[in-house]
C-alpha cells in the first residue's frame, strides 16, 4: 500500500475471504480471545434524573473519536444498576460494540465511573495476555469485520447483529508487542487523517455560512451597491433599497394547505398523482416523489393538486426540518405537513424561493420550538416580504443561481476529498490489522 512494505513470509489463514496472513500470525475466532461477550439489559429500566449512567447505541455512535456522547445520556437507579451488573459489568479497558440499529461501532471504555448498558450494546472483555484492546478496536473497524457484519446481520425493522454471530467473528492475532506497535501506528496515522477531515468539514461550514450570507444580502439589499436605502421598519430586515415594496406574504402569494388520504384505503394509493411528504422538501427542485395517490385519494382529502413552479415549505418537524423550502417542478399534491406558496403575477417564484431561504431563521422562530406542529398557513402568510420590480428580481435570482452553483461545486469537491480520506483511512486500518503491510519499523513522532 503505497510506501508501506509487506511481510517477508505469508501463509494461508484458512479463512477464504481473509486470504494470506503473515507466517507468524494466527487467525482466531473472537470467542477464543475473550473472557466474555454479552449484551446489556433486555428491558427498558427506570429512568431517573440522577443516578448511574445507562449507555445506549446513540451514546457511542454520535460521539467522535474514542468517546461517548454525554449530552443526552440516561440515568437509572443504583439498585437496578447493581442487578444488571451481576450479568453484565463493564469496566475500564473493556470494549463496547454496537449491535442494534447502527451496528459495528467499537468504543474502548477509558473512564472509571460505573455504568450499565442497553441490549443494543455488546460488552467484550478480552484475555489481556493475548490481546491488546486498541488493536482489537481497530480490527473491528476494518473491512474484515465489515464483511462479517454483512454476512451476519439480519434486518427486520432495524438492523441487528446477534451475539452468537459476534462470537464467531474471525480476527487476526499477531504477537502482543506487534499488536501494540500496529495500534500505535494507527493512532498516529488516523489522527493525521481525522485532522485533515476536520479541516475540510470546517471549510464546508464556512461555505454554508458564505452561501447563506450571500442569499440574505441579495434578497434584502439587492446586488447594486449604489442604490439609495431606507429603513424597512422590520428589525431583522434592517435597511432595504428605497424603491422596493414591503408587504405580507399572503398579499403577494396564494397559500395552499395539504392533506393525506386515508392510509387504510387501498383505492387511494398507488395511483399516478405525485404526492409530496415533508422529508422531500429539502432545498432542491422536486421532479418526482416517493409515493403516488389516485384521483379518488385526491378527492377524498383536503390535499390539493398544484401546478409546477409552486414553492413548498415544510411545516412540522424538529431539528432543521421546519421551514425548509423546495420548488415543485411537476404537478403534484402534498401532505398536511407541507404548505404550498404560489406567487402572483408581480412575484417571481425563484426570487421567492431565495427570499424564504434567507428568512429561514425568522420562520423557525415564528413557531414554538417545543412542538412539532409549529407553523400554519396563517403564520406564514403574515411574514414580511420584500418586492423589487420583476426585472430586479430576475437579476437577483440569476446572480444567486450562478454564485450558489459555484459554492455548491466547491462543496462537492470537498465532500469528494473527505470521502477519499475516509476510504484511505479504512483501507489503511484494514491492511495494517490483516498484515498486508508491515508497520513495525515505521517511525512515529
Amino acid at each position: 500500500m503505497g510506501k508501506y512494505k509487506g511481510y517477508e513470509k505469508y501463509k494461508d489463514s484458512g479463512v477464504e475471504w481473509l486470504g494470506a496472513i503473515p507466517e507468524h500470525w494466527k487467525a482466531v475466532r473472537l470467542k477464543h480471545i475473550t473472557n466474555q461477550i454479552i449484551d446489556g439489559a433486555h428491558f427498558t429500566p427506570t429512568y431517573v434524573n440522577e443516578g448511574i449512567p445507562f449507555l445506549r447505541v446513540t451514546d457511542i455512535v454520535q460521539a467522535k473519536n474514542n468517546s461517548i456522547n454525554m449530552n443526552n445520556i440516561k440515568f437509572i437507579p443504583e439498585e437496578e444498576h447493581n442487578t444488571l451488573s451481576i450479568r453484565c459489568k463493564p469496566e475500564k479497558g473493556d470494549l463496547l460494540y454496537s449491535k442494534n440499529g447502527t451496528i459495528g461501532v467499537p468504543r474502548i471504555v477509558d473512564w472509571d465511573f460505573d455504568f450499565s448498558i442497553f441490549v443494543s450494546l455488546c460488552l467484550i472483555k478480552v484475555i489481556k495476555p493475548k490481546v491488546n484492546i486498541e488493536f482489537l478496536q481497530y480490527s473491528l473497524l476494518g473491512k474484515l469485520t465489515e464483511t462479517q457484519i454483512n454476512i451476519g446481520a439480519k434486518s427486520n425493522t432495524v438492523t441487528n447483529l446477534h451475539l452468537d454471530k459476534i462470537k464467531e467473528f474471525w480476527a487476526t492475532l499477531p504477537p502482543l508487542d506487534e499488536q501494540k506497535a500496529i495500534a500505535q501506528f494507527l493512532d498516529h496515522k488516523t489522527k493525521q487523517i481525522d485532522d485533515l477531515i476536520a479541516k475540510k468539514e470546517t471549510l464546508l461550514e464556512k461555505l454554508d455560512e458564505k452561501r447563506t450570507a450571500l442569499i440574505s444580502h441579495a434578497v434584502t439589499k439587492g446586488i447594486d451597491p449604489n442604490v439609495p436605502m431606507k429603513y424597512s421598519g422590520v428589525e431583522w430586515l434592517g435597511e432595504i433599497p428605497e424603491s422596493w415594496k414591503r408587504g405580507k406574504l399572503n398579499y403577494f402569494c396564494q397559500i395552499i394547505s395539504g392533506g393525506t388520504p386515508d392510509r387504510n384505503n387501498p383505492d387511494f394509493w398507488e395511483g399516478d398523482i405525485p404526492w409530496v411528504k415533508t422529508g422531500e422538501v429539502n432545498y432542491q427542485n422536486i421532479y418526482s416523489t416517493e409515493e403516488y395517490i389516485t384521483k379518488e385519494g385526491l378527492n377524498s382529502s383536503s390535499t390539493t393538486l398544484v401546478k409546477p413552479e409552486t414553492v413548498l415549505m415544510a411545516m412540522y418537524g424538529q431539528g432543521n426540518t421546519r421551514g425548509r423550502v423546495a420548488i415543485l417542478k411537476i404537478e403534484a399534491a402534498f401532505n398536511q405537513a407541507c404548505l404550498g406558496i404560489s406567487p402572483l403575477s408581480n412575484l417571481n417564484v425563484y426570487f421567492l424561493y431565495y427570499y424564504l431561504i434567507s428568512a429561514y431563521k425568522y420562520i423557525r422562530d415564528t413557531g414554538n420550538e417545543s412542538s412539532q406542529m409549529n407553523l400554519s398557513a396563517g403564520l406564514i402568510g403574515k411574514i414580511s416580504i420584500l418586492i423589487p420590480n420583476l426585472e430586479v428580481q430576475q437579476q437577483i435570482f440569476k446572480f444567486l443561481d450562478q454564485k450558489t452553483a459555484e459554492i455548491d461545486k466547491q462543496k462537492a469537491q470537498i465532500k469528494k476529498a473527505i470521502e477519499r480520506l475516509e476510504e484511505y483511512r479504512t483501507a489503511l486500518i484494514t491492511n495494517a490489522v490483516t498484515g498486508k503491510i508491515d508497520v513495525r519499523q515505521v517511525s512515529i513522532p
